[in-house]
């Protein structure tokens, strides 16, 4: 008897409290200025890239294609999370000619910068992500299938035209766990990755 009376009081005075939490809760948002309903929006990237350093003895450069969501939480700053996925072609004499690098992203990026004249916002950025490296059949013998994690960094140019953005950005990555290349000695090449792409999208 005596332990439901503790109860009972116990979710009483949650319930009385819930309501000053909620209030509490608002005024810290209003104080940081968190949007209670963030501008949303999806984006389709085209653009081109390659590994640099050690990877890029035996590839080169290839097309790339993304598509981002994201979310301006504050008035300078943004969330993003999206896919993309690569080709890298394969140029090694160890590989016949036609093969390539299946590159497979998932990302997130926090973006920041101010908006100017209400249209252009020019932005830095930085995230992580992780990618799933696949190499074509013809390459296997040389290149391996390889979970690679990816910090990317970020810099470009947003311009809003009603509820329609465009964008330019250039992203280089700092890779770890690279073990898609070997060289003819056994070692794993080492490298990074840049990428430079266009964007277009809408705003809801």
């Amino acid at each position: 008897m005596r332990r439901s009376i503790w109860w009972g009081a116990a979710l009483a005075a949650a319930c009385l409290a819930a309501p000053a939490f909620a209030i509490e809760a608002q005024n810290v948002g209003a104080k940081l200025k968190v949007n209670e309903r963030p501008p949303v929006g999806i984006d389709v990237g085209l653009g081109v890239g390659g590994f640099t350093g050690g990877l890029a003895t035996n590839t080169n450069p290839g097309p790339l294609l993304g598509v981002t969501a994201n979310a301006q939480y504050w008035p300078f700053l943004a969330i993003e999370g999206g896919y993309q996925i690569q080709r890298l072609a394969i140029d090694d004499s160890r590989v016949q000619s036609g093969e390539g690098i299946w590159r497979n992203n998932l990302g997130l990026l926090a973006k920041a910068g101010p908006l100017l004249d209400e249209k252009w916002r020019p932005f830095v950025g930085a995230g992580a992500g992780l990618s799933y490296l696949d190499p074509s059949t013809g390459g296997e013998g040389v290149y391996h299938n390889d979970l690679q994690t990816e910090i990317p960094l970020a810099a470009g140019l947003d311009y809003r035209f009603g509820n329609i953005v465009a964008g330019a950005r250039a992203t280089y990555s700092i890779l770890g766990s690279e073990n898609v290349v070997r060289t003819a000695s056994g070692n794993d090449e080492k490298g990074s990755l840049f990428n430079a792409n266009i964007t277009v999208g809408g705003r809801f």
